[in-house]
């Protein structure tokens, strides 16, 4: 195939609504982003999903229809004088749509240099990120923006691109394309509509043939052969994210770093390895150890700090400390049982002992009477009843077998006889 000519999922890219795949909660008849086009008005927004669903294509689209001047940037590399560039020559025109890629690695000081331009409405913004926007923007950014969320294509969506592809591209209608079978370009894509389309060029371009019978095994021999070539898009793996966190919980620290290492060939951000690190410490260690959770909130710090290519050692050092750590899963079903009884009880009377008596009125009422001050006891402790009547005795977090928490089972046992 002609190398100078753009790849097929950027000849595919639909120019307007009518010709998008997917997404159907946004782009259909009822959906918002058509209302919002048909309106005329456009908002800032933040467009939160997986690789490979539309982010970019559906900004392309918003410009194109709204006759606005579209403007690209990348916050890998872009900074604030990219941005003040940007603000600069949209006070000249018209209507102007800035779309920032991976708008998650922005810094605080980047996503402030957006927000006189958004808040004025000189520049219209969009975001794409595949990152929850609460964790990675800030509020006052996060508070001037709409955020629609984008799913990964599902099967019927997915052969409806290989469709198009396989009819309506110029450059592979040239070859006889008989598609036999479709499971493995399907299961390698996993809902990621860009990556299915590089694949199916890349297997397409790997046969000398003008005749090429796509079936799973030729596929997925090509495929095999590209892998790390093909992780390093940038697509984030959620399947190998799950392989990483099972090996941790696993106790195996060299398959951990192995999946690490994937995940790091693949091009994924640092912080996200670093974030289900955090969370691996605290859901499968816990107070089995909780220094994991201390060395977990460092190793993200430290890699905001050194950066990249060293922060892969900062990664290391805490992946194999969680693999090695005694495990205990206790306060993550301790507060999944409590969030249970919640739901089933609802908003339960707090016991009058425990409210605070804050006003005459809370005196009158009975508001703090009784309640005993453990630390006026021996031992800095005293039994009397914490929870609402109903619920009195209800136990949710049962301390497992591991040295750390043998300590607290005995202190319970000590305090309560339980």
């Amino acid at each position: 195939m002609n190398s100078s000519l753009p790849p097929l999922a950027e000849r595919l890219r639909p120019s307007n609504i009518r010709e998008f795949i997917g997404q159907e909660h946004l782009t259909g008849e009822n959906g918002i982003l058509r209302r919002i086009l048909d309106s005329g008005s456009i908002p800032s927004m933040i467009f939160w999903g997986p690789p490979g669903t539309g982010k970019t294509t559906l900004a392309n689209i918003i410009a194109n229809q709204a006759n606005a001047q579209f403007f690209k940037l990348n916050a890998i590399n872009a900074g604030v004088k990219d941005i003040r560039e940007v603000i600069q020559k949209a006070k000249g025109l018209q209507r102007c749509v800035l779309f920032i890629d991976e708008i998650h690695r922005f810094n605080k000081s980047q996503q402030d240099a957006l927000l006189g331009a958004v808040e004025k409405g000189l520049i219209r913004l969009i975001g794409a990120t595949t990152e929850n926007p609460s964790f990675e923007l800030n509020n006052a950014l996060l508070s001037r923006c709409q955020v629609y969320t984008l799913n990964p294509f599902g099967e019927e969506e997915l052969l409806e691109l290989l469709d198009k592809a396989l009819t309506k591209d110029a450059e592979l209608s040239k070859k006889d394309i008989v598609l036999k079978e479709y499971n493995a370009l399907l299961s390698i894509s996993s809902g990621d509509g860009r990556k299915l389309l590089n694949l199916l060029e890349l297997v397409v371009d790997a046969s000398p043939s003008q005749t090429i019978e796509l079936t799973d095994d030729y596929v997925r021999g090509i495929a095999t052969k590209q892998t790390l070539n093909f992780d390093r898009a940038g697509d984030i793996h959620y399947e190998i994210a799950s392989a990483f966190i099972k090996s941790i919980r696993g106790g195996d620290p060299d398959a951990a770093l192995y999946y690490m290492a994937r995940m790091i060939e693949g091009g994924e951000d640092p912080k996200f390895i670093a974030r289900r690190i955090i969370i691996s410490a605290s859901e499968d260690i816990g107070n089995a150890n909780p220094t994991a959770l201390v060395i977990a909130n460092e190793c993200f710090r430290a890699i905001e700090v050194v950066g990249w290519p060293e922060g892969r050692i900062i990664l290391a050092q805490a992946v194999t400390y969680l693999a090695c750590s005694p495990k205990s899963n206790a306060a993550y079903k301790a507060i999944n049982q409590a969030q249970k009884v919640v739901r089933e009880t609802g908003n339960l009377p707090i016991p009058l002992h425990l409210r605070g008596a804050y006003t005459k009125l809370d005196r009158e009422l009975g508001h703090g009477a009784g309640y005993l001050y453990p630390h006026d006891y021996q031992g800095n402790f005293v039994k009397q009843d914490y929870l609402p009547e109903s619920l009195k005795g209800t136990k949710f977090y049962y301390p497992e077998g591991n040295a750390r928490e043998e300590e607290f089972r005995k202190r319970l046992w000590e305090w309560w006889g339980q």
